[in-house]
């Protein structure tokens, strides 16, 4: 019980707010005030509407702001969502959105009680970044077909369906929207280069709404909205849906516990509001997605964008996500006619900007001049993004990341034949002392194992182990394995240092016990040396006696 109550929402969540209350507020408004259009156009672009990406900034943006592990990660629909989503309703229609909301946040859900949130941890930088610059991608080529007044492709792939929306453009349909698309692109990256503290983009979508409105121009818009939260519904289901929607879900609920695990991460980073609690944050996504699902939203996220508005703004605790929901909520009641004007190239134009600003040039620098190896994970990571699935993305780089890492280990993995300690003694020839260090795993052990038994000559071989840092079954075993080879060829082995760490898994496996006497076994080199000169010595006195009689 004390374990899960402290995965629950507690005091000390707020014990800055007698003295941030008003930062938070401030904080707040800024947020809400940059969430709006995203919200609007993250609904639009992934086919839900955007009423559906309102309702979920506000209802997941509240619960996730209670419940979720960070002090000021702001929740929401995001573009990653959205690339994944997209194809869903596309395939299922919007009437199946609330199903595989609830399916995925529960998943969420499960996996933080499960206590599964520091598996994040072990996605390696270069997947992470590949991942965001695929999904930039993606996001600027959903946004074409509306910046260009023409119908989206009914490819399921970004990039084709662009191709295919450019190919039925109306040369007569498309100027006007190119240009508000554009003119809002301008007037988002001129505007923080006047003033850091401009909103760019509510600008942006004033200007072109007001433009469109008085100039009568005959572009589409987002259309009626509702001027209240609908109210909470249970979704429609059964058993074949169900099945039919779990793979999707899946790869949502992932998606959503990678973002948002992400976000919470560069949160901590960033700001000095505390440490994030990883189990937490997943518990408190799975209810804003479940909580989304009840009022026809989408799954929700961590947004990595507008936490870091909200870190800047001064946010200190969870009130200012709280106060960002309230202003989304405001706009829902007071101001859904005059949203309903705004053109939906405008959104297009905001989308795109947000996906260009995803993209850290210095950042792609820095990976592909690292090493070859990190250049190739962050390269296919992107492409498989951009070209398959974001979850099969994640699931190749994290496989290519560990591939390569696999291999500097087992190239770590050292060989070394030494000298014996001085005084030479006669028939030191007949011993030969090999070092092994590094790390004795599956991936080194073949090449471990032909090196030392392609010994010639010798009459004793010293296994020196004292400097092994990672040994597995599979390093046991041929190590097992080299003792017997080596013993079939008349050839005595005596181990030296096993550390202590290694003795265990050493034993179970059959190291020890594939030695011709448990007396082979030393701690010290010193005793190791002296007992294979002595074993030389009565053999050769053996054999000088033999050849006598």
């Amino acid at each position: 019980m004390r374990s899960l109550r402290g995965l629950l929402p507690q005091w000390r969540d707020y014990r800055e707010l007698p003295r941030s209350w008003r930062r938070d507020v401030v904080a707040g408004v800024t947020v809400g005030i940059v969430a709006l259009p995203l919200a609007l156009a993250f609904g639009v672009s992934s086919g839900a509407g955007a009423e559906s990406g309102l309702i979920t900034a506000i209802i997941a943006g509240v619960v996730a702001a209670v419940f979720g592990g960070s002090n000021v990660q702001v929740s929401g629909p995001t573009g990653a969502m959205v690339v994944v989503l997209g194809p869903v309703i596309a395939a299922h229609g919007v009437g199946a959105l609330a199903l595989v909301c609830l399916l995925a946040g529960l998943i969420v859900l499960v996996a933080g009680l499960l206590r599964l949130g520091a598996a994040v941890s072990y996605i390696p930088w270069p997947v992470i970044e590949g991942f965001t610059l695929g999904i930039a991608v993606i996001i600027f080529l959903q946004q074409v077909p509306a910046a260009l007044g023409a119908a989206p492709g009914p490819s399921n792939n970004a990039f084709v369906a662009a191709l295919e929306s450019v190919g039925t453009v109306n040369l007569a349909d498309l100027w006007w929207p190119l240009i508000i698309a554009v003119l809002v692109a301008v007037i988002m990256i001129v505007s923080p280069k006047i003033h850091a503290a401009l909103p760019g983009s509510i600008i942006a979508i004033i200007v072109v709404t007001l433009g469109a409105t008085l100039l009568n121009l005959p572009v589409t818009t987002i259309g009626e909205l509702p001027a209240s939260l609908p109210a909470p519904t249970l979704p429609a289901w059964d058993s074949a849906m169900v099945l039919t929607l779990l793979g999707p879900a899946f790869t949502i609920a992932a998606l959503a516990a990678i973002e948002s695990l992400l976000s919470a991460r560069v949160a901590a980073s960033i700001s000095d509001t505390g440490p994030y609690d990883a189990d937490r944050e997943l518990i408190g996504q799975g209810l804003a997605s479940v909580a989304a699902g009840f009022f026809g939203g989408m799954p929700a996220t961590g947004a990595i964008a507008r936490t870091a508005v909200n870190i800047r703004s001064g946010a200190r605790t969870r009130l200012a996500a709280i106060v960002h929901t309230l202003v989304l909520l405001l706009v829902v009641y007071v101001a859904s006619n005059v949203v309903a004007t705004i053109p939906l190239a405008a959104l297009s134009g905001v989308l795109m900007v947000t996906s260009a600003r995803m993209i850290s040039l210095a950042t792609v620098r820095t990976i592909l001049g690292s090493t070859r190896s990190d250049a190739v994970v962050f390269t296919l990571t992107a492409l498989v993004t951009v070209s398959v699935d974001l979850i099969y993305a994640v699931g190749v780089g994290v496989l290519a990341a560990a591939f390569f890492t696999l291999r500097r280990l087992a190239m770590s993995a050292g060989v070394h034949r030494e000298e014996l300690p001085l005084p030479v003694h006669p028939a030191d020839e007949r011993i030969a002392l090999y070092r092994l260090d590094g790390a004795l795993f599956f991936g080194a052990a073949e090449r471990v194992l032909a090196r030392v038994n392609s010994i010639q000559d010798v009459s004793v071989v010293i296994l020196r182990l004292s400097k092994l840092q990672v040994l597995d079954a599979t390093g046991a075993q041929v190590l097992t394995e080299l003792v017997h080879m080596l013993e079939r060829r008349d050839v005595t082995v005596l181990i030296k240092g096993i550390p202590p760490e290694h003795i265990a898994l050493a034993t179970r496996v059959g190291v020890v016990a594939s030695l011709r006497h448990h007396k082979h076994l030393f701690s010290d080199l010193e005793g190791a040396v002296d007992h294979a000169r002595s074993h030389v010595r009565r053999s050769r006195d053996a054999d000088a006696s033999a050849s006598t009689r």
